[in-house]
């Protein structure tokens, strides 16, 4: 390829980023943060609802139940009707649930709740992972990848600071408690997004009007030559893949961790000696921040070195250190958070780069599918995680045993993924 025909694709595909990754980001960081912000309502709905962290960690993690359930038809609706209509459905349904969270004040509707705000959003994660396929050959998807996932820590820069300051300014005001204003203020821009998503976002490449014959053409033909590499399985030929499983049982692993991190992050920054809720707000946006550097880096390096497993592997080791650490540090905010903040990058940057892998060999319908399961089984572990986290804090009236066994998940996690053939993955 000639110089002028790099430049040319160079600027395609620039231009396509700046189209699609912004209101991809923002719409991430807006689910994120709606999925997670429960760990910031416990400061105050715990003990004003007279939870205990058992019924905290099961109303947490009963989201995936709900999401595992329906993540698979969710994802194949979305590859047969398209993003557009789909992907906004989910969103405007999961912000009127999100904000509905204001009305919980029992166990029952806590997990009910819960349950449903899992149901809502099954199939956008997925679903978004798919969409990337259609634009993006395999050497390209790793580094958008993970610009998509920065959402995550970047849910928690922003969301850290701003849960904290709503529950703190407007606990009390028109009879409601901060935990509900941060619900309902938290839940509205997820429905605003959604309507954004039906009015800009397209489906495929071929409706793009915004780019020229030639810039399409130049796309199609990159995604035709990845694709005509891959097999597209019958549905149910993925499902029972064993490769697709082994991916699955690498991502539970990870997600063990992410959500040990999200769901009781504020939870051991206010164990170290810090009581008010935005100051504790805003110490967890601190490893958040150097998360998405990290992993801006990482993704930059595996997709130049075209290299997929050391990549996920290292930073899920440095992640288990981490959390290692947190707990020897656990009495000296600093070295906490510092410990905290090396945790929280590994684990982040674990996870775009994982999806590397198995879209790597996933194609057409059985994609769809394929993608659909690994995430739905990888985040069962998002019920596992919180709830026995919970159950041994309350079993060892400490959070270090949670984070002793969230550190030996995700160093399983990285010798599964040293175990996957390179010939594989590495593309």
């Amino acid at each position: 390829m000639n110089e002028e025909a790099q430049a040319f694709e160079q600027a395609t595909y620039r231009k396509v980023a700046w189209r699609l990754m912004p209101l991809l980001l923002i719409c991430y960081i807006v689910a994120y943060l709606d999925r997670v912000n429960v760990g910031f309502a416990k400061l105050q709905m715990m003990q004003e609802l007279g939870f205990s962290d058992v019924i905290y960690g099961l109303g947490a993690g009963i989201f995936f139940i709900g999401y595992f359930i329906f993540e698979v038809p969710s994802n194949i609706i979305l590859h047969k009707i398209g993003a557009r209509v789909w992907i906004g459905r989910i969103m405007i349904t999961w912000g009127i649930l999100s904000a509905a969270m204001m009305y919980v004040s029992t166990p029952t509707s806590f997990y009910v709740m819960r349950f449903l705000l899992g149901v809502a959003e099954a199939g956008f994660f997925p679903g978004i992972i798919l969409y990337l396929t259609y634009w993006y050959p395999s050497q390209r998807r790793g580094h958008m990848t993970t610009v998509f996932m920065t959402g995550i820590p970047m849910a928690g820069v922003i969301g850290g600071p701003l849960s904290g300051a709503i529950m703190k300014m407007c606990d009390g005001l028109h009879g409601w408690a901060g935990w509900q204003w941060m619900f309902l203020l938290e839940g509205v821009p997820s429905i605003l997004l959604g309507l954004a998503v039906i009015a800009m976002l397209d489906d495929r490449i071929a409706d793009a009007k915004w780019l020229t014959e030639e810039e399409r053409a130049l796309l199609i033909e990159r995604i035709s030559e990845e694709e005509a590499q891959k097999e597209d399985a019958p549905v149910l030929k993925v499902l029972g893949s064993g490769r697709v499983w082994w991916m699955a049982s690498i991502y539970f692993t990870f997600v063990m961790g992410i959500y040990g991190i999200s769901f009781w992050l504020p939870t051991i920054i206010k164990a170290t000696g810090i009581a008010d809720a935005l100051q504790v707000g805003t110490l967890s946006a601190i490893p958040y921040a150097v998360a998405v550097a990290v992993m801006l880096a990482v993704a930059k390096r595996a997709d130049a070195q075209q290299e997929r497993r050391w990549h996920v592997a290292i930073p899920a080791v440095l992640g288990a250190i981490g959390l290692l650490l947190s707990v020897a540090w656990a009495k000296d905010t600093t070295l906490a958070l510092a410990a905290l903040t090396l945790a929280t990058a590994g684990i982040m940057t674990t996870l775009p780069l994982f999806w590397s892998l198995p879209t790597a060999f996933l194609a057409g319908t059985g994609a769809a599918a394929g993608i659909a399961m690994i995430n739905s089984l990888g985040n069962l572990a998002g019920f596992m995680s919180p709830y026995l986290v919970g159950w041994l804090k309350e079993a060892t009236a400490s959070t270090d045993t949670g984070m002793y066994m969230l550190a030996s998940c995700l160093v399983l996690g990285a010798i599964l993924t040293l175990l996957v053939p390179p010939q594989m993955v590495n593309k």
